[in-house]
């Protein structure tokens, strides 16, 4: 049986409380391990390993260094790929297929492409004249921000987690990692990899728990925090704003969604399908991109519907080793349990189902797992809750429109603005929809297309500020301005 300890200034170290928790594989709900759950002692060791660690050799440490050795973490996560896939699978459930070639690839890439970009930004400066003629000199300034809170989803562990380490450790900052309780493995795993590579101790630390009255509270009210970056729900998101007041705090929060996509009669409809099975459907729906309303011009309505149903129903279901499989389980049992009752809540708000709605039958060894259906229905009211409220499941609703303004509006009434899918090969009119958009991302006849240069994060309720490419600059570093009188 596996243990997961945290990982503390460049050491694996167990709780002072001896308190444990359960790591279950949500493919037959078998146990993996046993993870130590994180004390006040443990947030007060981390964070003092962070800070510590500000001031010693990586505080020191030249820009070129720290690239090197972040590009040098790149290459040992690609090297030891094997290991971390097995990881991430069992904690996820998900194919190895789609995590070969999302999770690990992009999670690894997000140590180089962050450090590369970040560390050759410009600053700005100015001449300015003064009443003696000699005149002054103004330049930008970037340092650290300091110790970085991470608190990381358990749908896209390592990728989620290095979207948000590569940057500020890129920027000179130290981390302590809290993932979820769901997925410790990949961010424990990763520690190794820190110390193969010579990253000095304390430059990353990661602490297990859950969130209220064990780690997540800890850190994220732990004054020693100079600023807090999250990923999950939006409640969650609410509470941590409030920890993070205390001391003034800066934070940077992607939350929930319920993205729309917008079929328009002029799509290409193999695109459109192809796109909107993946946004829909990929990794059982628990991506927080992912389509769970689905708006499509009348005059395709039925095809689109008909289509969708049939390529649904052509997933296949299994263990994640079977290259042939391409859906796996939810997370967990309690995500199982939200899911179902979002199935059940569909039927008794007047929901057509076209597929799906239970649980299949997967056999008696995989029964035990948190296993649900692909689901699509049709007929439900703007106002019901199902097509309101985040499910973050394999399903979607689909409803036809008339107009594009009618469009427009639908996808836009919703108190969350994440992304946004458009299906139109009419390009002034994608780009006049995608601009109607109230999403910080919307995508035009595609999905998931991420440049990590490109800003990354929600309007409304699904976050704050935003994060990739040089707008990390503006989280992960304190810019001061120098005024030099000549």
């Amino acid at each position: 049986m596996k243990e997961f300890k945290h990982f503390i200034n460049g050491e694996y170290v167990g709780s002072a409380s001896g308190k444990t928790f359960e790591n279950r594989n949500p493919v037959d709900n078998s146990l993996i391990g046993m993870v130590h759950e994180a004390g006040q002692p443990e947030i007060d060791a981390a964070v003092a390993a962070a800070r510590a660690a500000m001031k010693g050799p990586w505080g020191k440490m030249t820009q070129t260094a720290r690239i090197d050795l972040l590009n040098r973490v790149a290459d040992r996560i690609n090297e030891r790929f094997e290991e971390f896939l097995e990881a991430e699978c069992k904690d996820t459930g998900k194919p190895r297929k789609v995590a070969s070639h999302i999770d690990i690839p992009r999670g690894a890439a997000n140590f180089k492409a962050f450090s590369e970009t970040l560390a050759n930004h410009p600053t700005e400066a100015f001449k300015m004249d003064t009443p003696d003629g000699r005149g002054a000199l103004n330049y930008g300034h970037r340092k650290p921000k300091g110790v970085i809170a991470v608190v990381s989803p358990w749908n896209l562990p390592l990728l989620l987690m290095t979207f948000k380490v590569g940057p500020a450790l890129a920027c000179g900052n130290t981390v302590v990692v809290k993932p979820s309780e769901e997925t410790p493995a990949t961010a424990t795993l990763l520690g190794v990899v820190m110390n193969e590579c010579g990253v000095p101790a304390g430059v990353y630390n990661v602490v297990h728990g859950y969130g209220g009255d064990s780690a997540g509270e800890f850190l994220t009210s732990h004054k020693g925090v100079d600023a807090i970056t999250f990923t999950g729900e939006t409640r969650t998101g609410e509470i941590i704003m409030r920890a993070a007041s205390v001391g003034l705090r800066n934070i940077s929060m992607e939350c929930g969604g319920k993205n729309p996509g917008i079929v328009f009669a002029d799509c290409d409809m193999d695109k459109a399908i192809e796109g909107t099975m993946r946004s829909a459907f990929v990794n059982c729906g628990q991506v927080c991109l992912g389509t769970e309303r689905v708006y499509v011009e009348r005059p395709i309505f039925e095809e689109f519907v008909r289509r969708l149903k049939e390529g649904a129903e052509k997933l296949k279901m299994g263990r994640p080793e079977d290259k042939a499989v391409d859906f796996g389980p939810l997370v967990s049992q309690e995500h199982k349990e939200k899911v179902l009752s979002y199935y059940r809540l569909a039927v008794e708000e007047g929901a057509t189902v076209v597929t799906g709605g239970g649980v299949p039958d997967m056999g008696e060894a995989l029964n035990a797992g948190a296993w649900v259906e692909p689901t699509i229905w049709t007929g439900l009211a703007d106002d019901s809750r199902t097509v309101n409220e985040e499910i973050f499941g394999p399903c979607c609703h689909i409803r036809p429109f008339d107009t594009e303004e009618e469009a427009i509006a639908l996808a836009n009434d919703t108190d969350y603005g994440l992304a946004a899918t458009i299906w139109t090969e009419n390009t002034t009119r994608a780009s006049r929809v995608a601009e109607a958009m109230d999403v910080g991302l919307a995508w035009v006849n595609s999905w998931f297309l991420r440049d990590l240069r490109t800003a990354f994060g929600g309007a409304k309720q699904s976050g704050i500020g935003r994060e990739g490419g040089v707008h990390g600059l503006e989280f992960y570093t304190e810019l001061k301005n120098v005024c030099i009188k000549l």
